[in-house]
């Protein structure tokens, strides 16, 4: 297995630059492992494909205003901060440009970038040095994150200028991503209202995504790669709610690959039994293929960058030939990629 194995060439015209409106008039593929057919639907469409016993598993997290800018010191150069990961109060991981101009002990004053917050500031510490521009700092008062920040869209999103409350999940609660988990984006409040009187269970479960997310495999042998922590949550209520439909053989449906790594990464650590336990902690499983799925029956998910965790992760649920398959029928049909794009079902 080679990262090469993962690549593909897109037409740079297909990467969607704003959102389908309403959220779900985007394109939908299914994909159906057991015979390798694929269809086109409206993801609207998705309650025909789905069972009165099926449980949707949807990531709650909600995106924060994880982009600040600032300068060095008094009066210096400016800088950029991309909050990354929060470790602890106050302490963040965090992308920092210039990053050759910042070094440990510097300072960087934030400045407000939005509007109705002018005048404000915050002042944050560089504590530690770490790869690829990646820095450990502190806040002096990181309550005002939220006056000073702005939601962070993709590097390869460049012409959106709309409401911002787009890049989130209509069911969004728990904040600390620093990207939206994308394929429920097509999700509508009147769309989850059918879900349910089918009498489809949502179950939630929180995993804030990270840079990971955004950052291609540079290593030929993608086991070679370091996936990036992310923090994660199932609870006991989920835990449980999983645990009876594992037991009444009812599928298990992951909106997303954060979902589907949050499971695993739980079924990992309880390995052998039945019951679904509670988890909270780092998920740092990379699921290439190989992978024995324990808990997701089915996923839905998004069309990703190629040489990326996500596509392999989607490879090795829907099998490498049916994905590949699946891509070049996309750009060939002239579907919408990445973040704002189209979504497939694999079944």
């Amino acid at each position: 297995m080679k990262t090469s194995d993962f690549d593909y060439s897109l037409p740079p015209e297909l990467i969607a630059q704003t959102p389908a409106e309403p959220r779900d008039q985007s394109r939908l593929m299914v994909l159906r492992r057991s015979d390798g057919s694929i269809e086109h639907h409206r993801f609207s469409e998705i309650v025909e494909f789905l069972r009165p016993t099926d449980v949707l598993v949807v990531n709650d997290t909600r995106v924060i205003p994880a982009r600040l800018k600032g300068q060095k010191g008094s009066g210096g150069g400016k800088v950029e901060v991309l909050l990354l990961r929060r470790l602890e109060p106050g302490l963040w991981e965090a992308l920092v440009k210039p990053s050759k101009r910042i070094a440990v002990g510097d300072r960087v004053e934030l400045v407000s970038s939005q509007p109705g917050s002018e005048g404000k500031t915050a002042l944050v510490e560089v504590l530690d040095r770490k790869e690829e521009g990646v820095r450990i700092v502190r806040f002096a008062d990181e309550a005002l994150v939220e006056d000073l920040g702005q939601i962070p869209l993709p590097p390869y999103i460049h012409d959106y200028h709309g409401d911002r409350e787009r890049y989130q999940t209509v069911y969004s609660r728990e904040k600390g991503s620093v990207a939206a988990p994308t394929a429920g984006l097509h999700f509508t409040p009147g769309l989850l209202n059918q879900l349910r009187e089918k009498g489809i269970d949502l179950v939630f479960v929180t995993l804030h995504v990270g840079l990971d997310t955004f950052r291609p495999i540079r290593e030929e042998d993608p086991r070679q790669h370091h996936i990036h922590h992310e923090f994660g949550v199932l609870t006991p209520k989920a835990a449980a709610r999983l645990t009876r439909a594992r037991g009444d053989g009812h599928r298990i449906i992951c909106v997303g690959t954060t979902a589907v790594r949050l499971l695993e990464q739980a079924a990992l650590a309880y390995e052998g039994t039945e019951e679904v336990k509670p988890f909270q902690g780092w998920a740092d499983l990379f699921i290439l293929p190989g992978h024995r799925f324990r808990l997701v029956d089915a996923m839905i998910t998004n069309f990703h960058l190629p040489r990326s965790t996500l596509l392999m992760l989607v490879s090795a649920f829907g099998g490498n030939d049916l994905l590949r398959q699946a891509y070049e029928e996309a750009i060939r049909e002239r579907y919408r990629f990445y973040s704002f794009g189209d979504a497939m079902i694999i079944l």
